[in-house]
């Protein structure tokens, strides 16, 4: 047997254990070109993250937010956003990608408690998305101003903003006001996979 066969064979019994242990809790399992991918309900997400750090994914390489809302092909009754976690196991050289679908007001487990650096992950996530993490230590805003409005990196904000920041000597602050730009798209939307001719 060799090595990618042996890799695979492994990668394969840490989604079948995920299966075992989570049963119904997961919703999707496929095989991804670079790692598996398991789509879990988002309420085991920590006890699913607690149960691989246990298998030896003992980093989290990543937590990122996905609005799905103008992907197409997305349906309008399915949960608008994914959060994906990509974990590693340093010691057995795998790597595993979890993607929990969520609406706009679910409350998704925080896995600081399992690794640390969630936190500055989950809080961009937040900040960038609007996705609430229950029992995170400090979630509040990373990127943006504490009273900034909405969340950049919905599909439905306006590429020029809503406000422009500006530094106005007269005052020695920082002042906002309306933006009024022309909400632009210079390049059409594309996907991958979509027949662009």
């Amino acid at each position: 047997m060799g090595k990618k066969a042996a890799k695979e064979q492994v990668v394969s019994a840490d989604v079948e254990a995920l299966k075992k242990q989570f049963g119904g809790q997961v919703l999707a399992a496929v095989q991804g070109i670079d790692m598996p991918t398991v789509t879990l309900a988002y309420k085991s997400i920590v006890e699913a993250c607690h149960f691989l750090k246990q298998q030896g994914y003992e980093q989290l390489v990543d937590l990122c937010g996905v609005d799905l809302s103008e992907y197409p092909g997305h349906d309008p009754k399915a949960p608008r956003f994914q959060v994906v976690y990509h974990l590693l196991s340093v010691e057995h050289n795998r790597r595993i990608r979890l993607k929990v679908p969520v609406n706009e007001r679910d409350l998704v487990g925080s896995v600081t408690e399992v690794w640390p650096t969630a936190n500055w992950f989950e809080r961009e996530c937040f900040d960038m998305y609007g996705v609430l993490f229950v029992n995170h230590p400090d979630l509040r805003r990373l990127l943006t101003d504490y009273g900034f409005e909405g969340h950049p990196l919905r599909k439905d904000f306006p590429v020029t903003g809503r406000v422009e920041m500006f530094f106005d000597d007269a005052q020695w602050r920082c002042v906002y006001k309306p933006n009024k730009l022309e909400n632009r798209v210079l390049i059409p939307k594309t996907f991958p996979g979509v027949d662009r001719g």
